[in-house]
């Protein structure tokens, strides 16, 4: 194919050029680079496509440190300086919430502390004993012996997969402050793992397989900002510690003493428990109910006796709440908002919602519903991913 040149970068940061006067979308590739291509999808609206030979590579460019770089699907932006991913990140925000919130605004994102070997949780994909991420698009599996982005501990463990005798399944490893791992094999398949092996050169706290403990225990501990946290091998919790620590600060920067706090999608209560030091009172709402469970551990651990947990669709629970709510706190799933949440909400009118989200273009969609009774007072990226087109965002709004 003739040569084409690389115009800007989309919001997965792949790059854009036109094939036809058709857009296309090309990994691995820079603004004003210059390529050769293999298309690799073509539908009406837009190709996709591979390059195959750097004709002229942009001055930005740098050498991947992965190994398994072009063909995993594991990150995106390995080609790029740390800095310059900072940059595309606070583009891409403030593009998204302009566009879809029509909010204009000079986001900062704050990079992590530490932007490779964060992690500290993976999902692998194993197929007949060959384990690894897949390739982009794909089903199948890059085959890896440790990941860049992964904690040391989840690294060190990588390469003594073999003798958990998986063939067939997914692996989650989760480490924690301690370097300790928690290990969830989901698989249809009878194993067998060599215990002996596996703990006398790793820290495991526990292997569950499938919904069963077949060694030590479900869950371990983290710390973050000196409040220690249970957290369970299917519970949701930060994946990049630095970063949620920097978290933290911004939600309690942001709490006044003696509010009436509600917590929603609460997971194992990270969030209400450390904005409720000094709460009047605080709910959180969670639908999983190990992640429930820890979350009432930990308000006993951080000795928050003024926390209380309802288990169930926040939907459904929010409403049940009779109190005057002073600050929502709020981390949804990808998908944001669902419309009778949004409603509740906005008949609620807390004086303050802090939003937090993964998905810029979820949040652009709830803050143009949430901006007719509230004016946001900032928002913010925190890198929570490093080298990954994701970002994290925090808004905090006021009641007008």
């Amino acid at each position: 194919m003739e040569k084409i040149k690389i115009e800007k970068l989309d919001n997965l940061g792949r790059g854009i050029c036109y094939i036809n006067n058709k857009i296309t979308f090309v990994p691995n590739t820079l603004p004003d680079e210059i390529v050769n291509l293999k298309l690799t999808k073509e539908s009406k609206k837009y190709n996709e496509a591979i390059v195959t030979e750097y004709i002229k590579q942009s001055k930005k460019r740098i050498p991947s440190k992965c190994p398994y770089y072009e063909e995993c699907g594991g990150c995106h932006l390995l080609h790029m300086s740390y800095k310059d991913t900072i940059k595309f990140k606070k583009d891409k925000l403030e593009s998204i919430i302009y566009k879809y919130a029509k909010i204009k605004t000079n986001i900062e994102v704050i990079p992590s502390l530490e932007s490779l070997n964060y992690r500290n949780k993976i999902t692998l994909k194993i197929t007949n004993q060959k384990y690894g991420y897949y390739e982009p698009s794909s089903h199948k599996i890059v085959n890896i012996n440790s990941c860049l982005l992964a904690s040391p501990s989840i690294n060190n463990f990588i390469p003594d997969i073999p003798y958990l005798h998986i063939k067939n399944g997914e692996l989650i490893i989760r480490s924690n402050y301690n370097n300790e791992l928690l290990l969830w094999i989901k698989t249809k398949d009878k194993i067998n793992p060599d215990l002996n092996y596996l703990k006398e050169k790793h820290k495991i706290v526990g292997i569950i397989e499938n919904d069963n403990v077949i060694y030590g225990d479900s869950s371990f501990i983290e710390i973050i900002n000196h409040q220690l946290f249970k957290v369970s091998y299917d519970s949701f919790f930060q994946i990049n510690r630095y970063i949620c620590s920097t978290l933290f600060d911004l939600v309690n920067e942001n709490i006044s003493d003696n509010e009436v706090i509600v917590d929603l999608y609460c997971g194992v209560g990270t969030l209400g428990i450390n904005a409720s030091k000094d709460a009047k009172k605080s709910f959180g709402i969670e639908i999983v109910k190990n992640a429930v469970l820890n979350a009432i551990t930990n308000s006993k651990i951080n000795k928050r006796d003024n926390i209380y947990y309802m288990l169930g669709d926040v939907k459904t629970c929010l409403p049940k709440i009779k109190e005057n709510i002073d600050t929502i706190i709020l981390d949804p799933p990808r998908a944001g908002l669902d419309k009778v949440t949004l409603n509740t909400i906005l008949e609620f009118k807390p004086k303050k919602i802090i939003y937090i989200s993964c998905d810029p273009m979820t949040l652009a969609r709830d803050l143009n519903d949430l901006k007719t009774i509230y004016n946001p007072k900032f928002i913010k990226g925190l890198d929570m991913f490093p080298y990954t087109y994701h970002v994290e965002s925090l808004c905090v709004l006021n009641l007008r």
